[in-house]
């Protein structure tokens, strides 16, 4: 976000451009002088003395809400739901049954498979010994193709990399057994090898084969036992993508502080999308499925965050461990707790073309004023985030309007012996009313903090 000036205070140079801050404030006593009064009551040029005292810096940042995790569970085949094991609104464990799916053609796999193996358990091999090899690969790469298919409409993430490794591990081993054939068929074609070792070396290619479409056309039908990935909250269908800003969406989705292993934005269920306007798109029992269908979606309520978005021009100040509060959109007049957990390495865009960096932060309990209790918000709600990235606790400072660009250099008018001279400065720590001056100005030293742009070196101002 960027900063902003106060509406008496001179353009501060590259180095000190202004931010939305509160400070720790030490009021300096300001003397007015009417030395380029200019006729009017009030001098157009003040004086002020640097003092010793403390001061703070913050930046704004808006900021989302976020869940801990959450995960969609999509239907894995095309199908009805059979039963809802869960109510909305409930809180459920890992690993707990909420749904399952009647899909008669994954079933239909399923049978055919079995049969198909128990015949090749029966089988002997025999025959074109080359035609029966290509057919068994062409068997192989149908069952694998269908299962990785399968695989990917499955919306758990465990799961689904538990049967995207299977069918790996099938394609490695059924590879091997059928280089082992084809070597056997052609030695038996050289007559360099006797026919039975081959009929055996492509028996057991077969039986391979169909054991693993058995195998992974029973894992599909498995998951049609649509089971938490996560501990959390049930609500009705998918998370809507449609609207609303992409760090909004990946806010809900990525830990404040981190996610359980495997899950993620991939735990979306594909063909999430907005739903109709006064339409309810929560699947009903007995409704009908397509594989990728989102059914329910888990929310991890358990540890909320918040994902702020800190411009370029204020990142690098951001480091773990800094506290700030936060003011919801929801909830006026309460302040809540938030301490930064990480900064993303790479920037996000914002809309209006800006960089900023995504900062994950853990979001404490709020309250109104001092003693009463603040509402737990929801994620996804608006927030804006003050954060105290610098402080000085004894700092020579003078007020913010004090300080001009020169050659884009800070400086400073010190007035000495009645006489205005430029003095070049180093600005430390910069609160919204006074910054700290680390080289160039010392404590009781006068400054001009009103009509800088009028005075000229050397210039009588007291």
């Amino acid at each position: 976000m960027g900063r902003v000036r106060r509406p008496d205070s001179p353009r501060l140079p590259s180095a000190m451009r202004p931010r939305l801050l509160t400070a720790l404030l030490a009021v300096a006593v300001v003397t007015l002088t009417g030395a380029a009064s200019c006729g009017a009551d009030e001098p157009s040029i003040a004086l002020a003395s640097a003092v010793r005292a403390p001061v703070a810096e913050e930046i704004d940042a808006p900021a989302t809400v976020v869940a801990r995790a959450a995960a969609t569970l999509t239907a894995p085949a095309d199908g009805t739901l059979a039963s809802l094991r869960v109510e909305p609104g409930q809180r459920v464990k890992r690993g707990q049954v909420l749904a399952v799916i009647n899909s008669p053609s994954a079933r239909d796999r399923l049978r055919q498979a079995r049969a198909a193996l128990d015949a090749a358990k029966r089988a002997g091999g025999g025959g074109n010994l080359a035609g029966s090899l290509q057919g068994t690969d062409r068997a192989a790469a149908e069952a694998h193709a269908a299962a990785r298919a399968a695989a990917a409409k499955i919306s758990d993430p465990e799961l689904r990399k538990a049967l995207l490794a299977q069918v790996d591990s099938a394609q490695r081993q059924y590879a091997a057994a059928a280089r082992a054939a084809d070597r056997a068929v052609r030695e038996v074609q050289r007559g360099v090898r006797n026919l039975n070792s081959a009929v055996g070396a492509l028996a057991s290619a077969q039986r391979l084969q169909a054991q693993q479409a058995y195998d992974l056309a029973k894992a599909t039908v498995d998951a049609l036992t649509l089971r938490a990935p996560i501990a959390g909250v049930v609500q009705p269908g998918g998370v809507s993508t449609g609207g609303g800003s992409a760090g909004a969406l990946a806010g809900l989705l990525d830990a404040a502080g981190g996610m359980p292993a495997g899950v993620g934005r991939d735990a979306l269920g594909a063909g999430s999308a907005a739903p109709l306007p006064g339409v309810d798109t929560a699947v009903p029992v007995g409704g009908r499925v397509t594989a990728g269908t989102p059914v329910l979606t888990v929310v991890d309520t358990g540890e909320l965050g918040l994902l702020a978005e800190v411009d370029e021009t204020d990142v690098l100040l951001v480091r773990a461990g800094l506290t700030g509060t936060v003011e919801l959109d929801a909830v006026p007049g309460a302040t809540y707790d938030a301490t930064v957990r990480s900064i993303d390495v790479l920037p996000s865009t914002s809309a209006r073309g800006g960089v900023s960096y995504r900062v994950r932060l853990s979001l404490g309990a709020g309250l109104f004023g001092e003693a009463e209790r603040a509402p737990t918000p929801r994620p996804g709600m608006n927030a804006v985030l003050r954060l105290r990235v610098r402080e000085a606790a004894d700092a020579v400072t003078v007020p913010a309007s004090a300080v001009f660009s020169v050659d884009g250099r800070d400086a400073v008018w010190l007035v000495r012996d009645g006489r205005a001279g430029r003095a070049v400065v180093t600005v430390g720590v910069q609160g919204q009313d006074l910054v700290q001056i680390v080289n160039g100005v010392q404590p009781g030293d006068r400054v001009v903090i009103r009509g800088t742009d009028q005075v000229r070196d050397g210039q009588e101002v007291g």
